[in-house]
């Protein structure tokens, strides 16, 4: 597997990807990633915003088998968000949530001073990558959250 920046042909795989895991866990409810208005877009909206990019990990065949992305939080100039990591089930335990984190943490720190994530205790494997990453739990959201049906927040302080 290797690991590249989302392009258009990625959107439809990454939206199905995204909505199924969701769904597996009983999370596409609103408020979360699954009613996201650009979720059917990643692409193009990852391309738009400054300091933000979104990966695939794909197999030698270009199929994509999942995704992350960093993009800046709310009005925060200095804290971006870790968003939208998903793994198809087939391809999960393989280590590609390791490379897609790597990726993305190379990036942000070159951009950012903090890191946020907000996910669901129900994530209980992506909770235990979060904290091998060093993302130390929060108390409750930053303001301005988005994805308030969530239920557990992590924050990553880069040191340069």
């Amino acid at each position: 597997m290797k690991i590249r920046e989302i392009e258009e042909k990625d959107n439809q795989t990454m939206e199905q990807i995204i909505k199924r895991s969701l769904e597996s866990f009983n999370l596409n409810i609103p408020r979360t990633a699954y009613f996201d208005p650009q979720i059917s877009s990643l692409a193009h909206y990852y391309k738009e915003r400054s300091h933000s990019k979104y990966w695939v990990a794909v197999n030698d065949q270009d199929e994509v088998a999942g995704g992350v992305g960093i993009a800046p939080f709310g009005q925060k100039e200095k804290i971006c968000e870790l968003q939208k990591l998903y793994i198809k089930p087939e391809a999960q335990g393989k280590g590609l949530s390791k490379k897609l984190m790597n990726a993305a943490l190379d990036f942000a720190k070159e951009h950012y001073t903090h890191c946020y994530l907000e996910t669901s205790k129900k994530l209980e494997a992506a909770s235990h990558l979060y904290i091998n990453f060093g993302f130390v739990p929060l108390n409750r959201a930053l303001d301005n959250s988005e994805h308030n049906a969530m239920d557990a927040w992590y924050l990553k302080e880069f040191y340069h």
